[in-house]
């Protein structure tokens, strides 16, 4: 394997030295044991195992034992290779490679950071924050640990709680995309309705017209009250629904601002740098999901359909022409209790 001419190609010669340890399989650095295959190409075993028993699923009898040889196909090359009844197993190992990735990952673990790359303990400025204080909740150091403020606290490694507030950080997110999509459904339905309204309220006009002015002037001061009443009560709905669309879109700007805070968060890669907000913006998404239920209108509501009279009466009772609303309001008022107490 030949990996010189990239070390000395790269600025970093061990990030040169980690490309040239990857299995072409797995995409993950070579596990033991390596084999060495006739082309010279280097594969995990076990991938190359995989890759194999695929290629000759009647490898084995049905006891166990083997018969006979199978052909292989290097993922790098191409090149086929017909292997005796061993299979992967009769392959040489390439213990080169392997002592070579024992040196990387002792190189990898002894190396120490600088100081700008890992966040550092405010009260102990030469540590470095490589624990979790489980009961304060927040991540300190060592130092803290032993002598100072955590030291009879419960702490925990940095990289379990790292991966489970990310985790739970990571359904967050979930919950609150799936929260948008339901407010943004809502919006719709209620613009649908403000719509509605508007039409609706417009063909009641049409038809109050329509009939009173086929009454001639004495209907026209009756016919002016109800028009404005019509008005009256289509402004007082449209401006009801158009109340609770502002409050559903700001419900959605302040949700779509924390999920992109939250995606934001999630970038981060380094454990400690994380943890240091994470947990309140877990908090603080947690009480944004549980939000205040906004209000909501009742089926029906943009109907007005009872913005509509009968002509078919004496002259004498147009004076006492009127919209039968009572029973509607009285209706609708008790919906809405029942809306309240739910």
């Amino acid at each position: 394997m030949d990996f010189q001419a990239g070390i000395l190609q790269d600025g970093s010669p061990m990030e040169s030295l980690e490309k040239q340890l990857i299995c072409p399989i797995c995409l993950e650095m070579f596990s033991k044991p390596v084999v060495i295959l006739p082309c010279q190409h280097n594969l995990c075993r076990k991938c190359a195992n995989d890759v194999f028993q695929a290629a000759n699923p009647y490898w084995q009898t049905r006891g166990g034992s083997v018969i006979s040889g199978g052909r292989f196909r290097c993922p790098s090359c191409r090149h086929e290779v017909l292997l005796d009844r061993h299979g992967v197993y009769g392959l040489q190992r390439n213990l080169l490679v392997e002592n070579i990735i024992d040196i990387y990952k002792q190189e990898c673990s002894s190396r120490p950071l600088k100081k700008g790359e890992h966040p550092m303990c405010k009260e102990h400025e030469d540590e470095r924050i490589n624990i979790y204080c489980v009961t304060c909740e927040v991540p300190t150091c060592s130092m803290c640990k032993v002598f100072g403020a955590h030291k009879d606290c419960e702490v925990a490694p940095l990289q379990s709680v790292f991966q489970g507030q990310k985790t739970e950080l990571n359904n967050c997110i979930s919950m609150l995309v799936a929260g948008n999509d339901r407010i943004q459904t809502i919006i719709s339905q209620l613009e649908d309705s403000c719509r509605s309204t508007e039409e609706n309220s417009e063909a009641a006009k049409q038809e109050l017209c329509a009939r009173f002015d086929a009454l001639a002037a004495l209907l026209e001061e009756k016919k002016s009250e109800l028009l404005q009443r019509i008005s009256r009560e289509q402004g007082d709905k449209t401006s009801f629904i158009q109340g609770l669309i502002c409050q559903y879109k700001e419900q959605l700007e302040k949700s779509s601002r924390l999920v992109e805070t939250a995606i934001q968060a999630m970038e981060e890669t380094g454990g400690a740098a994380f943890l240091m907000n994470a947990k309140q913006l877990i908090q603080t998404i947690v009480e944004a999901s549980k939000g205040a239920r906004l209000e909501k209108i009742e089926q029906g509501y943009e109907s007005m359909e009872a913005f509509s009279v009968s002509l078919d009466h004496l002259t004498e009772a147009i004076n006492a022409l009127d919209f039968d609303l009572a029973e509607e309001d009285e209706e609708y008022f008790d919906g809405e209790e029942e809306e309240v107490e739910q």
